[in-house]
C-alpha cells in the first residue's frame, strides 16, 4: 500500500488535469466539505488517516509536507460559509482506494470575496471507514486556477505583428490604449490571466481602456523579436506585459517578472495596474 501511495502522489498534477467536471457520487468527499463548512476541527481531523498517518503536501514555489493537525487549522481558518467543488478526476484505481482531485471555491463572510484551493485527495477504506492517506494541495488563492490548460488562448505566432497593428487602429478609433501579453499555451499562469481578465470585476475597466492581443513565444523561440523591441525578457517568464498607445509608442514593458507568478495574485493587484495604465 505504502509503495502505491507514493506512486499516485507522484503522479498528481494540480495544474494541469485533463478531465471534464463531474460529480463524484463519493460520499465520504461530502463528509469532508461539511466538516469543512461547519468549521468543526475534530470532526475534520478525524477524517485523516493514523495508520498509516496521512501525508500532506502544500504546492506553493515548492513543495512542503505538513501536518494533519496543521491542515485542518487551515481549513478551518478560512470560515467557509460555502464551498462549492469543481470535481476534475475522480477514479478508483483499485479497491478500496478512491483519489479525487478538484478545486474548491470557497465563499467567506466576506460579501463577493472567493478564494481558491487545488487539491488532491487519497482515500483508502480502513475495515469500512474511509480515511484520508495523502493529500496534494496549493495554498489559498485569490483567482480562479485551471483545471485544464485545453483552451487556446494565443493564435498563431506569425499573425502578431499584423494583430498589434489592427489593435493599434482600433485603439486610435476607441481613445485606448493596447495591452500586450507575451506567453503561450502551456502557460499555467497565462490561463490563470486569461480567467482573471474576464472576470465581473475586472473585464469592465480592462475592455473600457484596452485592445488585448495576445502573442505566441511558444518555448522561448517564437516573438523574440517583439519581446526585445517592448523590452520584455523572456528569461523573467510569462505572462509578461506591455502597454503601447495607440500609435504604437512603448508606455509600460515587465521587466522583473512582475505576472509570472500570477496565480498568486489577487484581482485588487490586476485592477490597480489596469487603472495606472489606462488612458
Amino acid at each position: 500500500m505504502a509503495g502505491m501511495i507514493r506512486y499516485l502522489l507522484a503522479t498528481f498534477v494540480l495544474s494541469a488535469v485533463c478531465f471534464a467536471e463531474t460529480a463524484t457520487g463519493f460520499l465520504p468527499l461530502e463528509h469532508w466539505k461539511s466538516a469543512v463548512v461547519s468549521g468543526r476541527t475534530s470532526t475534520l481531523e478525524s477524517l485523516y488517516s493514523t495508520d498509516p498517518a496521512a501525508r500532506v503536501t502544500v504546492i506553493t514555489k515548492s513543495s512542503a509536507e505538513i501536518s494533519t493537525q496543521a491542515d485542518t487549522e487551515f481549513w478551518t481558518e478560512l470560515k467557509a460559509r460555502r464551498i462549492s467543488l469543481n470535481v476534475a478526476q475522480s477514479t478508483s484505481p483499485q479497491p478500496g482506494v478512491q483519489q479525487v482531485t478538484f478545486q474548491a471555491t470557497i465563499t467567506s463572510a466576506h460579501p463577493g470575496k472567493s478564494l481558491y484551493v487545488v487539491e488532491a485527495q487519497l482515500w483508502q477504506d480502513q475495515a469500512g471507514t474511509w480515511k484520508l492517506v495523502a493529500v496534494e494541495r496549493t495554498d489559498a488563492r485569490k483567482l480562479e486556477q485551471p483545471m485544464s490548460l485545453d483552451a487556446k488562448i494565443y493564435p498563431p505566432a506569425s499573425e502578431a505583428r499584423g494583430e498589434i497593428r489592427e489593435a493599434e487602429l482600433r485603439a486610435a478609433k476607441a481613445h485606448k490604449r493596447v495591452l500586450v501579453i507575451f506567453g503561450a499555451d502551456w502557460c499555467y499562469d497565462c490561463h490563470v490571466l486569461d480567467r482573471a481578465l474576464r472576470r465581473p470585476d475586472i473585464a469592465p475597466t480592462l475592455n473600457a481602456n484596452f485592445e488585448v492581443v495576445h502573442v505566441d513565444v511558444g518555448t522561448g523561440n517564437k516573438n523574440q523579436d517583439l519581446m526585445n523591441e517592448y523590452q520584455v525578457p523572456m528569461s523573467r517568464g510569462v505572462p509578461a506585459l506591455a502597454v503601447l498607445n495607440s500609435s504604437g509608442q512603448l508606455i509600460y514593458s515587465q521587466k522583473n517578472g512582475e505576472f509570472e507568478r500570477t496565480r498568486a495574485m489577487g484581482p485588487e493587484d490586476l485592477l490597480a495596474f489596469l487603472n495606472k495604465w489606462k488612458p
